[in-house]
């Protein structure tokens, strides 16, 4: 059975990092109500739940895909290059423990966070953004190398990570909208969407895909192609940069 890693949101979630957006009130309520129904379209695909404890310290603590990053049978704990996230890490790391995964840590100077890391085949494209350096990327290349994978640099400078800008499809397709992303000529297969939002896409099956209600436009090209589309609202997680990639950990 497929699985998340889930954190809910702090009520402090309007406090949380900003980057490329300005800051605009968020309503703390609605985004918990967003997070659940998120949540709930896992469930409601068969997928399991686990939940990490509450992080109210934390503003950013929902966004715990930036934490911890899965591949295969590993599971690499990141260390934020946002420093107000890296008390995150004493909560997650009792939980990934005991997932029965082979567990690795990122260590200073390196920083890497999860957000920066896209997932194709045996490729992991890793963004070079303002919360991932050099000596993050080479330290998850010197990881995963060793396990079949190739380490792919990204540029990344117009978004906070590089999955702000693209993700693929269940094809391996990847998507993006063209004034966020730096450069798609190094992606094997690219596909323009006309909203910012719908270049953020979450694989439920081999045929479909969960994406923010943001996104319509981008939602029907998908149905186009002949998948499977569930939209839910992320708005107010939106206002903080974050997307539907980013609230889970996928574990498949």
């Amino acid at each position: 059975m497929p699985q998340i890693l889930v954190r809910p949101p702090s009520p402090r979630l309007a406090d949380g990092e900003l980057t490329h957006f300005d800051r605009v009130p968020v309503d703390a309520e609605l985004a918990r109500e967003q997070w659940e129904r998120y949540v709930a379209v896992f469930r409601e695909r068969g997928w399991s739940v686990t939940e990490l404890a509450a992080a109210d310290e934390h503003p950013d603590g929902v966004f715990v895909e930036d934490v911890v990053v899965v591949f295969d049978d590993l599971a690499v704990v990141t260390r934020p290059g946002a420093v107000s996230r890296l008390g995150e890490l004493a909560t997650l790391r009792p939980v990934v423990e005991g997932l029965g995964l082979d567990v690795a840590t990122i260590e200073a100077p390196a920083a890497l966070e999860g957000g920066d890391v896209l997932k194709i085949g045996r490729t992991a494209y890793v963004g070079r953004s303002s919360r991932t350096n050099d000596a993050g990327i080479d330290a998850l290349r010197d990881l995963l190398a060793p396990r079949g994978w190739q380490v792919v640099a990204v540029p990344v400078t117009r978004v906070l990570h590089l999955k702000s800008a693209v993700t693929a499809l269940p094809d391996g397709t990847v998507v993006g909208h063209l004034p966020l992303v730096d450069d798609a000529s190094g992606f094997e297969r690219f596909l323009p969407v006309p909203e910012p939002e719908g270049n953020a896409v979450v694989v439920l099956d081999e045929r479909s895909v969960l994406m923010s209600a943001s996104a319509p436009r981008s939602a029907e090209m998908f149905r186009g192609l002949g998948l499977d589309v569930v939209t839910t609202p992320v708005t107010e997680l939106e206002k903080l940069e974050g997307c539907v990639t980013c609230l889970s950990v996928r574990l498949r």
